[in-house]
């Protein structure tokens, strides 16, 4: 497992098969796709940033790296994806097997380069908020404090803007600081670009352009006409805390039997519509803070009338959902506006309501938006996670926008999509495989918006056919990879990252050992995890309980040792032999089993999942769960009910909650007071412990997980139980052990999902 760890510190890649099946019928029996998760910023502690622009081939446009075939002597370098011979400039003439450029270098297989051609001064970020205000008060304070907070910590060349909602859509005119003044739309339809244009006075007292584009300063505006709505955050500080300072409850009468009157779809039109047309083409994030469902206009999820209730799963498969459709049919719109503007839209959702996260998904996941659900703006997952995005700290996100990225790879393999927060620029050329996966058919994609975390899951089809000439000698069974990322930096300079990648192929008999010995589970259990959400989600009828189970038994019966009919002697080797462990608990997981949960929370945990890189994706999948007694400091232990026990305390970590959880005789002896006294100084440090290593999980995480502190048979031990594997349960014949507990369940425990996987593995 180390040499993947290695691998991806390096150059932020983990593969499925790090070993390639050679032709197309035996990539097909490994079952699982051939796929890489990349995270294209991953932080690289000795990598170059070179201050000139990158070597590229003039056939392919591939960039020059270590694995370029390069003649000192005639100063030619040969690409090796599509084996074209390329002159070095003039620049490089003094190159020599003693001197070598930086990106010739074998360590640096990753590189930056900062003079990617010239594109004026550093645009500065610009941050959009779009603050609901059909709540109540208690709920519109707590948000009124932690946008002041948020404000405070922008950096000052930032510009900002502001957009309140309720019935109506205001937009706030920051840069009149005589006295608050802002303009109304109606929250009934859609606004354009033209009307925002119109209607918001950006010609008053000049005759607007008859012909061409009308966008930002460089087309037609004034700056002038600009900053009257999105103003540096160091020059509008006070105007915007004193309009924020002031916000009230949306003035309109809401009735007993009625939901408030919510325009959500049309605030986040007129905000698409202003920063389209006033900074087209530059890093923004249009953040939007959401207390409740959308009720009028497009992207409303639901009627007024409180006795129709929010669609559910079972309405979603019943088909029964009058407004999903439309309103899914609207972000898909405003997606692509976004997108083609180079804009990003952020979500902070805090309600114990639906506020349509599931319908917003695709508009928030093409941008590469950040999503954040709590139950309450006052909830620290809200406040935690909405400073992170402005604090910087080691932690910080490290936001940067507008990036494209693209892929090329050797001539036998096709790339079918990708599964994660980008969009497709259907750039399709001979790289795009027939078949499509995720956002496909094109060999370059919009990542509006990234951040350090951000990774994407790139699926790969071995276009080779079999037969005996499959293979050639040894030496040609290398192949290639490169990632091109293309972005705008946090400092506001354009930047090229490339990562440059070698792996090589197998064929024909008696290749299983070497596969085995590339295989790496981690990244499969995350791959499969994000094929199953994607497949869920667009393909009718599909059931993913059997689609995981029969991959599983396929792989098994490929990979394992076994005598046939034989299900005692059938073994897995190391490499595998915790990868039906990560099946079993994604088939239980909340991406897969979406029972008691709402259309928002599995769109957001699967948002979060495809997002992630393979090490957060794991502990999605399977929890760590970690024992602390007086007998042991925090030793990890199984996930199993077996490792509840009286005088233990359990920490498991799912991602999105971290519980601490107390034994009885831990709790009855804290209830007691026992820590407060002297002589009881080790207990003290038991109850301290796990609380540490809580806090450290929540600082180093985004979003903030939710921390939940309880007891044994307390109400909140369901957070602990829900993800225990049931080996105790209310029948089985062996009771616990004193101290310990069952689990009221009729699931199968991993054991009997064992037995079953060598029976039917060795048929």
């Amino acid at each position: 497992m180390s040499e993947f760890l290695d691998l991806e510190a390096q150059d932020g890649v983990r593969m499925t098969w790090n070993v390639f099946p050679g032709t197309k019928p035996d990539a097909a029996a490994c079952v699982i796709p051939t796929a890489a998760i990349y995270t294209p910023l991953n932080p690289i502690p000795d990598m170059p940033l070179l201050p000139y622009a990158p070597l590229r081939c003039r056939m392919c446009r591939a960039v020059l790296s270590p694995f370029s075939v390069v003649d000192y002597t005639a100063k030619i370098w040969g690409c090796p994806f599509c084996f074209q011979r390329n002159h070095f400039p003039q620049h490089y003439f003094s190159i020599s097997e003693e001197n070598l450029p930086a990106e010739l270098f074998p360590q640096y297989s990753t590189i930056e380069y900062a003079a990617v051609q010239e594109t004026g001064p550093p645009m500065p970020p610009v941050f959009l908020f779009v603050v609901d205000t059909c709540m109540i008060e208690e709920e519109i304070g707590y948000l009124k404090s932690a946008l002041a907070q948020a404000v405070e910590l922008l950096p000052e060349n930032a510009l900002v803007g502001l957009i309140t909602f309720g019935t109506f859509v205001q937009v706030h005119e920051l840069g009149f600081g005589i006295l608050p003044k802002s303009y109304v739309f109606k929250g009934m339809k859609e606004v354009t670009k033209e009307q925002i244009l119109d209607q918001m006075g950006f010609f008053s007292g000049k005759k607007k352009p008859t012909v061409g584009v009308i966008a930002g300063s460089r087309d037609g505006l004034s700056s002038e006409s600009i900053s009257r709505f999105l103003l540096p955050a160091s020059e509008c500080e006070f105007v915007l805390n004193s309009v924020i300072e002031e916000l009230q409850k949306d003035p309109w009468p809401v009735a007993v039997d009625l939901r408030a009157s919510r325009c959500t779809g049309v605030a986040l039109s007129v905000a698409a519509a202003i920063l389209g047309v006033c900074v087209p083409g530059s890093g923004a994030r249009i953040m939007a803070f959401v207390g409740g469902p959308s009720t009028e206009g497009p992207g409303a999820i639901v009627s007024k009338t409180l006795t129709e209730p929010i669609r559910s799963h079972k309405d979603l498969d019943k088909g029964s959902v009058p407004f999903f459709d439309k309103a899914v049919k609207f972000y898909e719109g405003l997606s692509k506006q976004l997108v083609h503007q180079g804009h990003v839209l952020d979500l902070f959702a805090c309600a114990l309501d639906q506020v349509g996260v599931a319908e917003m998904k695709v508009a928030i996941e093409r941008t590469g938006g950040i999503v954040v659900l709590a139950e309450s703006f006052g909830h620290a997952v809200f406040k935690d996670s909405l400073l992170r995005i402005f604090q910087s700290s080691e932690e910080d996100l490290g936001l940067c926008f507008n990036g494209i990225f693209e892929v090329n790879c050797s001539k036998d393999l096709k790339i079918q999509g990708i599964i994660g927060p980008c969009a497709s620029l259907e750039k399709k050329g001979p790289l795009s495989s027939d078949t499509v996966v995720g956002q496909g058919s094109t060999t370059a994609w919009k990542m509006c918006g990234l951040d350090r975390k951000t990774s994407l899951c790139l699926i790969f089809d071995v276009a080779r056919q079999g037969g005996p000439e499959a293979l050639g000698p040894p030496a040609s069974n290398q192949f290639y990879f490169q990632f091109l990322t293309y972005y705008q930096h946090y400092d506001g300079k354009m930047r090229l990252r490339v990562t440059t990648l070698s792996r090589r192929w197998v064929a024909g008999p008696g290749i299983s050992e070497e596969l085995t010995a590339g295989f790496d589970q981690e990244t499969a259990a995350a791959v499969m995890s994000r094929l199953v959400s994607f497949k869920m989600e667009n393909e009718a009828d599909f059931d993913p309980i059997r689609w995981l189970d029969r991959s599983l038994i396929r792989l098994c019966s490929k990979f394992g040792d076994y005598q046939k009919e034989n299900p005692s002697s059938f073994t897995l080797s190391p490499r595998l032999s915790i990868f039906p462990q990560f099946i079993f608990n994604l088939r239980r997981s909340q991406f897969v089993q979406v029972f008691n949960n709402s259309p928002d929370e599995t769109a957001y945990f699967r948002m979060v999942l495809d997002r992630e890189s393979v090490a957060n994706a794991v502990v999605m999948i399977q929890p760590s769960l970690i024992s602390y007694s007086f007998q042991s400091a925090g030793e990890p232990v199984l996930l199993d009910v077996t490792a509840i026990a009286a005088d233990r305390i359990l920490l498991l970590d799912s991602y999105f909650t971290v519980v601490v959880f107390h034994g009885t005789s831990i709790a009855q002896w804290r209830n007691a007071g026992y820590h407060n006294q002297p002589e009881h100084a080790a207990f003290a440090q038991l109850l301290k412990a796990p609380r540490d290593d809580a806090d450290a999980i929540t600082k180093e995480r985004f979003p903030v997980p939710r921390l939940v502190i309880c007891d044994q048979y307390g109400s909140q031990a369901r957070f602990l139980l829900a993800k225990l594997n049931p080996s105790v349960t209310y029948n089985s014949v062996n009771p616990p052990p004193p101290g310990g507990d069952v689990i009221f369940t009729d699931d199968v425990s991993f054991e009997v999902f064992m037995d079953h996987l060598r029976r039917l593995a060795v048929q």
